[in-house]
Parts: C-alpha cells; structure tokens; sequence
C-alpha cells in the first residue's frame, strides 16, 4: 500500500492517527504520523499489521457500499 493510499484509507474510515498507534502499539501518535508521512519505515511486523488493517477496511467499505446498493 503506498503512503498516499495509506492516509487516504485512513481518513475515509473515519480512523484516527491515534487510534492507529495505538492498535499499533506506539506509545506517541507521531510513531504512526511518521511512517504515513514517509519519514520512517516501519518494521516488517509493523507493516504486516498496516496491511492486515488496510484490508479489513477495505472490505467493511466495500460491504457498506453494497449496503446502500
């Protein structure tokens, strides 16, 4: 998933960049803030969960549109 996308997932699910972190387990915000932002990369554990998090969104998005259909 690239940065932009990542952001942009973010925000239409109604998350948080804290409440990112914290599924994450950083202690601060700006440990997530960072790595959408691109100054960090994350860990390969880190960015495992990004992705599983990412995909569970993305469905619940996709389920709602069809909900709507």
């Amino acid at each position: 998933m690239k940065l932009e996308n990542l952001r942009e997932e973010r925000i239409l699910q109604g998350k948080t960049q804290t409440y990112m972190a914290k599924k994450l387990g950083y202690k601060y915000t700006s440990g997530y803030a960072n790595i959408e932002r691109g100054r960090t990369k994350p860990s390969l554990e880190i960015a495992k969960h990004i992705a599983f998090f990412g995909q569970k969104l993305h469905k619940k998005s996709n389920s709602r549109k069809e909900d709507r259909s």
